[in-house]
């Protein structure tokens, strides 16, 4: 009877593992652990081998310990946005761009906690990886798993039954119904201990009993859930996907037999961590979630704009503390609310966050609730910029300048100019300025002197360099370059060849940058490019007149220009002017040390105005400088000039030190006959080459004079003179043949007879012609100089170079010939002879136009006639060039043309016969 028990418990066992083997599934099912467990235990291993199971799966009787596992329940969302959605959005976000920034705010705003569950549920398994705290109380399909050890060793994976016990073998059946794990661990390790002497007891948890919830009302995936018994109220969202658009997060509800056991504000974990509202759910509970009550959306200067869910009685307080707080740079006490009053409109309440009343402010559903952010104006900071150490704001309070820089090699660099600087300062509640000017030496080093002025909230100390060409703008540069897209002044990476940030006022009137020009008519005026070519762009400009409000700006400040940080200076003056006042500035040119336009201080002089522009530079005329002066009735403007002595002025004579008046401009003369330092640069076969400086008229037999003349190994008649001058001149009509032969093209491409040209091949040639870069040779004949000739001697010039070679004793033969080469000068020797030498003209040479370099660089066109040869003389260090002949024709293609004449001619004839 017991071998049929048996054969048949075997015969249905291995029926089900077969089933289940079909069906995929790797994890025996409870009645089947049942029946292998009452089998004999080489039965269990012999069914484990023949099946592909492993006998622990099954047997709880292994050691090694089975891993949980939780299984992926929730995905993202899916995107169920369809492609109309898609458009009426596109629709509407062109519509906000024509809104104020406020409306896009509010529509940047998201509903705050919904991304905290929000998911795409994948599968209805359980949560296993629950840990299982000391009070869970156990029930019937909970797995016990006891682990024995001492004596004997064995390891048992116990299921409750239904009756509430569990069987253990040796002992028999446990009751356990109504224990908490602790009390059950007490339990069975008291029996354990009583009943198997010497044998020790470890018990813990092994798979849980699973259970069956309801999630309905707004969920994101509402249904029937199978979850672990261990499952809360926010286990349960996770694996429904959280909820949806509509659905509440501030009282989500447990129901038990239809009676509401709890409920869970979610704002309590997501706000302050505090779980204990996530109760613990039975088997037939259903989680409800409720549609969402009223709304209150929050922007501006929190911690956390979003949009929040409203309970009953909360306060305006309450919504803020939600968005976590109010943001340091935020002005609570202007706050406003929007919000629909009886009539369906939009009402603004102002509310005042900083008082009690404020913040108990009851918030209604449809709120939309702005805190303002504060000024970034300072109230009464002094701002410090330009040659300093430090530049930045600092505070103000009772003060002169030598309290805010006490040092002169602590605070000021070493570059500062000592005897200027200014104080801008704010006349009235409109911003208009006025400047105070005082000399920064003094200030410091003598406290009680009155160039130490008392300082005003909000004044602005500014400190010059007193040469702007000795400071490294790398940074600063760069920082232009980051901020501003394109400066057509920028040539590549290099700073050397612009420098992005200079600017420069030289009309008095608009206070914007001029261009010079070193042209006029074609004639070229000055040999020195200027510095400023271009205007300064708009992108520059707002950076310079933002200089006292930009951090980066006012860091880099000690290595910008006097006109730089003049700028915003002269601009806010030029836009404050009017007809009652003028406008308050002034300009100096001439030999001044920084010419420009300067701001009118407060009983400035014309010695103040010196002293602003750096001084007066060597050479400048001190007996006389000239005011001009613009006089305005209510009839007419005229402008007068004056005269000043520039000498008694400086030395303290009122009559000359004028008071200066608005649009007032100083020149400063040039010393008669001053004379800069000139030199001229002598190399090659003169006694004592080098370096000489000239004075004005000198000419250059005086200097070769002065070199001791020629050596005897001199050759005069191949000398090179090179001067800057006339370089630029050659230069200038290098461009201007570039622009005429543009237009050439312009017009042989629009005209009707023009022929087909390449047009990339034409621009490719005037590139080429642009980058041509001329040298500046002028012919000159030192021979003629040498006898006395005075028609031959010139007037030199700054920076000219001559070079003397030592004797030339070749004649080059260059061009179109068979063999370009250079030969042995031979007295006697004619053109045609070097021609024959080099093996004669090619074939596309130019005969008719030979002509010849001489070696002092004037060019030689040979004479010829029917009856004899050139009778020019060819003289060593001579170049005999034989150009290309522009119009030569092959003998094919002549000939394809006379045929072409012959068969027009032939069918002009066939066509007349035929009349």
């Amino acid at each position: 009877m017991l071998h049929k028990t048996k054969n048949v418990l075997i015969a249905g066992l291995s029926a089900l593992i077969i089933l289940t083997t079909q069906a995929n599934a790797v994890t025996p099912t409870p009645q089947m652990l049942e029946q292998f467990k009452q089998l004999p235990k080489a039965e269990q291993e012999r069914i484990a081998r023949q099946y592909g199971i492993d006998p622990s799966m099954i047997s709880g009787s292994s050691n090694n310990s089975v891993n949980v596992t939780n299984p992926n329940v929730v995905e993202p969302r899916e995107d169920k946005d369809n492609k109309e959605d898609k458009d009426q959005y596109t629709v509407k976000k062109k519509k906000s761009e024509f809104d104020f920034k406020e409306d896009s705010d509010k529509d940047a705003l998201k509903r705050f906690g919904y991304e905290m569950f929000e998911g795409e549920p994948t599968t209805f398994a359980p949560v296993t990886d629950v840990p299982v705290p000391s009070d869970y109380m156990v029930g019937p399909g909970d797995v016990i798993k006891v682990q024995l050890y001492g004596k004997e060793s064995n390891e048992y994976s116990l299921t409750i039954n239904r009756d509430g016990t569990v069987q253990i073998p040796d002992l028999g059946p446990v009751s356990v119904a109504g224990l908490s794990f602790s009390d059950l661990r007490q339990e069975l390790s008291k029996r354990i201990k009583q009943q198997m002497i010497g044998i020790e007891s470890n018990i813990t948890m092994g798979e849980l009993r699973s259970i069956r919830i309801f999630i309905a009302g707004d969920a994101y995936k509402p249904g029937s859930y199978t979850v672990s018994s261990l499952s809360t109220i926010t286990q349960a969202l996770f694996v429904a996907g959280g909820v949806n658009e509509i659905g509440s997060l501030r009282n989500v509800q447990v129901k038990r037999s239809g009676k509401l056991i709890g409920s869970f504000d979610l704002y309590d974990l997501l706000l302050r961590g505090d779980a204990s509202g996530d109760i613990n759910l039975r088997s037939g509970d259903v989680v409800f979630i409720p549609s969402i009550g009223g709304l209150v959306s929050v922007a501006g200067e929190v911690q956390r704009p979003a949009i929040y869910e409203l309970k009953k009685n909360e306060t305006i307080a309450d919504v803020i503390n939600m968005a976590a707080g109010i943001k340091q740079g935020a002005y609570p006490k202007n706050s406003s609310i929007e919000r629909y009053n009886s009539n369906g409109l939009k009402t603004i309440i102002n509310v005042d966050l900083t008082s009690a009343k404020g913040n108990s402010t009851l918030a209604k559903a449809g709120d939309y609730i702005r805190v303002k952010n504060a000024s970034n104006q300072y109230e009464d900071a002094i701002t410090v910029v330009g040659a300093v150490v430090r530049p930045g704001k600092y505070q103000w309070k009772q003060q002169r300048i030598s309290d805010l820089m006490p040092s002169i090699w602590g605070d000021l660099l070493i570059s500062a100019d000592l005897d200027y600087g200014l104080i801008i300062r704010e006349i009235n509640k409109h911003g208009d300025i006025e400047t105070l000017q005082f000399a920064p030496g003094e200030a410091i080093t003598s406290p009680h002197s009155v160039q130490n002025l008392a300082l005003q909230p909000r004044d602005k100390v500014m400190i010059f360099n007193f040469n702007d060409d000795t400071q490294n703008r790398f940074e600063l540069n760069s920082l232009v370059k980051k901020r501003v897209n394109k400066v057509e002044a920028l040539k590549g990476d290099s700073l050397l060849d612009a420098d992005l940030f200079k600017v420069g006022f030289e009309t008095l009137d608009n206070s914007v940058a001029k261009k010079y020009t070193n042209e006029i008519a074609g004639v070229v005026l000055s040999e020195k490019e200027s510095e400023e070519q271009s205007l300064v762009s708009s992108e520059v400009a707002k950076m310079l007149s933002n200089l006292f409000e930009d951090r980066d700006l006012i860091k880099l400040s000690n290595v910008m220009s006097r006109k730089e940080l003049l700028y915003p200076i002269v601009t806010k003056l030029t836009l404050q002017g009017n007809a009652q006042q003028g406008i308050r500035i002034v300009a100096i040119a001439g030999k001044i040390r920084h010419p420009g336009v300067y701001p009118l201080t407060n009983n400035a002089t014309v010695t103040d105005l010196l002293k602003a522009a750096g001084g007066l530079l060597e050479g400048a005329y001190t007996e006389r400088a000239e005011l001009t002066r613009t006089h305005t009735t209510s009839i007419i403007s005229d402008i007068i000039h004056k005269t000043i002595n520039l000498h008694a002025a400086i030395n303290g004579s009122q009559d000359d030190n004028l008071e200066l008046k608005g649009r007032d401009m100083v020149t400063i003369l040039t010393t008669p006959e001053w004379q800069e330092r000139k030199i001229i640069e002598i190399k090659g076969e003169v006694k004592f080459p080098g370096t000489y400086n000239i004075r004005r008229g000198e000419r250059l037999s005086d200097v070769i004079a002065r070199a001791g003349g020629f050596t005897e190994f001199a050759y005069p008649s191949a000398s090179v003179f090179v001067r800057e001058s006339v370089r630029m001149q050659e230069q200038l009509e290098i461009k201007k043949l570039a622009d005429q032969l543009r237009r050439d093209l312009a017009t042989r491409g629009v005209s009707k007879d023009g022929s087909t040209i390449n047009y990339s091949e034409a621009q490719l040639m005037l590139t080429d012609l642009e980058n041509i870069k001329a040298v500046g040779r002028l012919v000159v004949d030192l021979n003629a100089i040498k006898l006395g000739i005075p028609e031959a001697d010139l007037q030199l010039e700054d920076s000219d170079v001559l070079y003397v070679p030592t004797t030339k004793q070749t004649v080059a033969v260059m061009g179109e010939v068979q063999h370009p080469s250079t030969h042995r000068f031979k007295e006697g020797l004619t053109l045609e002879d070097y021609l024959q030498m080099s093996g004669g003209s090619r074939e596309r040479g130019d005969e008719d136009r030979i002509y010849v370099i001489k070696a002092n660089g004037s060019v030689m066109m040979p004479t010829k006639s029917i009856w004899f040869s050139s009778d020019s003389q060819i003289s060593a260090g001579d170049t005999v060039i034989i150009p290309l002949d522009t119009e030569y024709k092959d003998n094919l293609t002549l000939w394809t043309q006379v045929t072409q004449i012959i068969y027009n001619t032939a069918v002009a004839f066939a066509a007349i016969s035929g009349l």
